[in-house]
């Protein structure tokens, strides 16, 4: 019989100052829930906007094409090493090939790439 006496306890209405607060604790668990939902998708969004936006420390690389305004010719300078003596050229895309030899008779390939105004490899050649 006390198993009776407990469902009827619950079933009985709350008086009104009992209910009021209930009420305020229902809201204002409502609104913790939505404002931590609300943080929650705030920090989601923060994490994909880190992941997938550049981060700008890359360095320009070498590209296939090279867009040069017809009445603006570029003016670049290929710092070589001193001493080289140019044996050949050769022109491919936007990269200008150096083949020669130093000072001290070691054969090089020096390419200077125009679209980041450096040279941008140093080969040695060694053997016949």
């Amino acid at each position: 019989m006390a198993h009776l006496d407990d469902d009827e306890q619950e079933d009985k209405p709350l008086d009104p100052a009992m209910e009021s607060v209930r009420r305020k604790m229902i809201k204002l668990q409502l609104v913790s829930g939505g404002i931590m939902m609300l943080m929650f998708m705030a920090v989601l969004a923060a994490i994909v906007y880190k992941v997938t936006r550049p981060d700008g420390t890359e360095k320009p690389v070498a590209s296939s094409g090279l867009a040069i305004p017809a009445d603006q010719p570029l003016s670049l300078t290929a710092a070589l090493p001193a001493g080289f003596s140019i044996t050949s050229t050769a022109l491919s895309n936007n990269q200008i090939l150096f083949y020669g030899t130093t000072t001290d008779g070691t054969r090089k390939a020096l390419v200077f790439d125009l679209s980041v105004g450096r040279i941008i490899a140093d080969v040695t050649l060694t053997g016949n």
